[in-house]
């Protein structure tokens, strides 16, 4: 996909909308969230070999998981690269509704990726427990930290990552969305919200990464961040994670 920039603005226009940048980081390409939806859903569609080749293998094509503003799939369509000074086999032609003549050359339609065969791990099981390392929490994601705390003793901002994870569980109790489901490295981990400043508003997003008897955090993301790998999944809920 050479013009990659161009074709996200397209594929913006084309898809249901939706809020592909950051809020708080710096960008270097336009659309930056929807740039690593697109990378990372055909590497997962790769891996679980989700992608449709026609009989001729003139044309193959996959499933991006978005949708029209009308509901309708949306697939990314590849020809077989004619240009002599590329390497790749296929050259990306265009995006296409599920609806379109172009897929006539297909006999059957690749399904959206998969990412989890237990629903359960999608929920954060409040009565099992939750093990912190708060000093690596601390000391490894400082810069991610709001400005006015990275200057704090270790000792005192660990105890205020401590209470706002206690916060944040019992947000969870209470509302079993707030643990938002993110996939990394073949896993499905939660995001919980750290309110280090203000109550209301979350600063950070806890890693919660789930064994078989309890549940282990070591590392924070921000906001931008969290939002950024939530979306692989699913468009997350505004609740918190609103960057």
């Amino acid at each position: 996909m050479p013009k990659f920039d161009e074709n996200m603005e397209t594929l913006k226009e084309m898809a249901e909308p939706e809020d592909w940048d950051y809020k708080n980081t710096e960008q270097h390409h336009d659309h930056p969230v929807l740039r690593n939806y697109i990378t990372y859903t055909y590497r997962r569609v790769a891996e679980e070999k989700k992608i449709a080749v026609t009989t001729d293998e003139e044309y193959c094509c996959w499933n991006c998981g978005l949708i029209t503003k009308s509901q309708e799939p949306i697939f990314l369509l590849f020809s077989k690269n004619k240009l002599d000074h590329s390497d790749p086999y296929w050259h990306f032609w265009k995006f296409v509704r599920k609806g379109e003549w172009d897929l006539n050359r297909f006999s059957s339609l690749p399904e959206m990726p998969h990412y989890f065969e237990d629903p359960s791990v999608l929920v954060f099981d409040t009565r099992k427990d939750l093990r912190i390392n708060v000093e690596h929490v601390v000391a490894d994601n400082l810069k991610r930290f709001p400005t006015a705390l990275q200057s704090m003793n270790p000792y005192g901002l660990q105890n205020i990552v401590k209470g706002s994870i206690d916060s944040a569980i019992e947000r969870v109790k209470r509302n079993y969305k707030t643990a938002i489901p993110q996939y990394y490295q073949g896993s499905i981990q939660l995001l919980l919200p750290l309110s280090l400043t203000d109550p209301g508003k979350a600063d950070l997003a806890l890693v919660v990464e789930r064994f078989s008897d309890f549940y282990r955090a070591s590392t924070c993301l921000t906001l931008d961040m969290a939002y950024n790998n939530a979306r692989q999944l699913a468009r997350p809920d505004r609740d918190w994670l609103a960057p």
